[in-house]
């Protein structure tokens, strides 16, 4: 037994020097990797993690704690009624509108909390998939037509991807629909609307900080939306400290504190950073601070320290593979953003040349490349726009939208945490698979 782990150890470091030994340094191409690697890795560093994934984090401990087992199991559980179960968590990217990435913590939280997999599985999908700006989006800069076969495609796809899935695994969901039967569930400790508020108001946070600018100056409506965007969370962060003072029944000294500090630091940060765009980030981590520091303080209610418990647990889970994912992505498939473009191992001009035209090998590569890379919520339509302007079919466009956005290599990799390697293959697989027949499809009827 020492002398195969001993060998394991020396595989590893003969492995290691061989690759730093037969690194092609000199190459261009592999130096653009590295460049593309490091750049996506500080662009979603900033641009995602502090405004994304710090308030999607305690969204998600808001389920695991405040959200009773009963409400999971009632309306996605596998004893739910399949219409309601299935058409909640269709529509929910809709009030969501976040990323592959944004979407994991929420997802992993109602899966553990004992919902059922088909209805999980269809919360998975349309999160990132569908939202109210991204399809105005679609339909005003790719075409009407887009636009309508994005909402029909991600709603569609949702419930049958989780229909699906709970047809293949039924007899695990079988043994899941025993053991609901017999569960004996504990009284709620507070009304549901009290829940309910504090976490659409964590909700709303999260989407309006990271509500993007307008693609167009005509745009007035939304625009307007973006210009006064940072007074919405402010008001919506009243909204918070009183919830968390009347519902939780935190100290209101602290709470108060803690409000005045985020105050401050907004007010100040502006000087404090040279970036405009790193402006919003030191509120944001003045505020997280601070709420967790309460939350760790505070020795009225086991559940208020567990919410930063659970929090945290999915943090320390979900963080490292996204890095890792990032990595990998970035050095593969290049980083493109903001007007900089580094170009990854695998060639640009390999994937727009496989795009072309409406075959199911077109339309596949389309959707498998999709799934593989990361796109950030809106991201994705004006890099099909590119993609379209330099010959890619119509087809094939529709199918990167309906995987891309859903999937990514990093989002896989916490996927097959929670879910195993095979499930994780079988959902990945359906997306592909729907994504390419849906494109071809549009495609020889536009």
């Amino acid at each position: 037994m020492e002398t195969k782990k001993e060998l394991k150890t020396l595989l590893g470091i003969v492995v290691l020097f061989a690759a730093v030994f037969f690194m092609p340094l000199q190459s261009a191409r592999f130096s653009s990797a590295i460049d593309a690697m490091l750049d996506l890795s500080q662009w979603y560093a900033r641009e995602h993690v502090v405004l994304c994934l710090l308030p999607a984090f305690f969204i998600a401990g808001v389920i695991a704690v405040f959200v009773s087992q009963a409400s999971v199991i009632r309306y996605f559980g596998a004893n739910a009624r399949k219409w309601l179960a299935y058409s909640i968590a269709a529509v929910s990217g809709g009030i969501l509108a976040i990323c592959s990435c944004t979407i994991l913590p929420l997802f992993t939280s109602i899966y553990k909390r004992g919902a059922g997999l088909g209805p999980a599985i269809a919360f998975l999908y349309s999160g990132p998939a569908i939202s109210v700006l991204s399809i105005i989006l679609t339909a005003r800069i790719l075409g009407m037509e887009m636009g309508i076969a994005r909402v029909v495609g991600a709603v569609s796809f949702s419930i049958v991807i989780g229909l699906v899935m709970a047809f293949i695994f039924r007899k695990e969901e079988q043994a899941k629909h025993e053991q609901q039967m017999n569960i004996v569930l504990p009284p709620e400790e507070r009304p549901a609307w009290q829940t309910a508020f504090l976490f659409f108001t964590l909700v709303l946070i999260l989407v309006f900080a990271n509500w993007g600018a307008p693609a167009s100056a005509e745009d007035e409506g939304w625009h307007s939306v973006f210009t006064y965007k940072w007074h919405v969370v402010g008001g919506l962060s009243l909204l918070l400290c009183w919830s968390l003072i009347k519902f939780l029944r935190l100290k209101a000294a602290w709470v108060l504190l803690g409000m005045l500090a985020t105050a401050v630091s907004a007010g100040f940060s502006k000087w404090l950073v040279a970036d405009e765009r790193f402006v919003p980030l030191i509120p944001m981590i003045v505020a997280v601070t601070c709420l967790s520091v309460i939350l760790y303080f505070d020795k009225k209610s086991e559940d208020n320290q567990e919410w930063l418990s659970a929090s945290w647990g999915f943090a320390k889970q979900i963080l490292p593979l996204l890095a890792i994912g990032v990595l990998t992505a970035g050095f593969l498939l290049g980083s493109t953003h903001d007007g900089n473009s580094y170009a990854g191992i695998i060639p640009n001009e390999w994937i727009q040349r496989s795009v072309g035209g409406n075959s199911l090998l077109s339309n596949f590569f389309a959707s498998f490349a999709g799934a593989f890379m990361y796109f950030a919520t809106l991201t994705e339509i004006p890099i099909i726009q590119g993609l379209l302007a330099s010959g890619m079919g119509k087809g094939p466009a529709l199918a990167l939208l309906l995987a891309g956005p859903s999937l990514s290599l990093p989002s896989m990799l916490v996927i097959s945490r929670v879910l195993g390697l095979k499930k994780t293959a079988v959902y990945v697989a359906l997306v592909i698979a729907m994504a390419t027949l849906s494109g071809w499809a549009f495609g020889c009827l536009f």
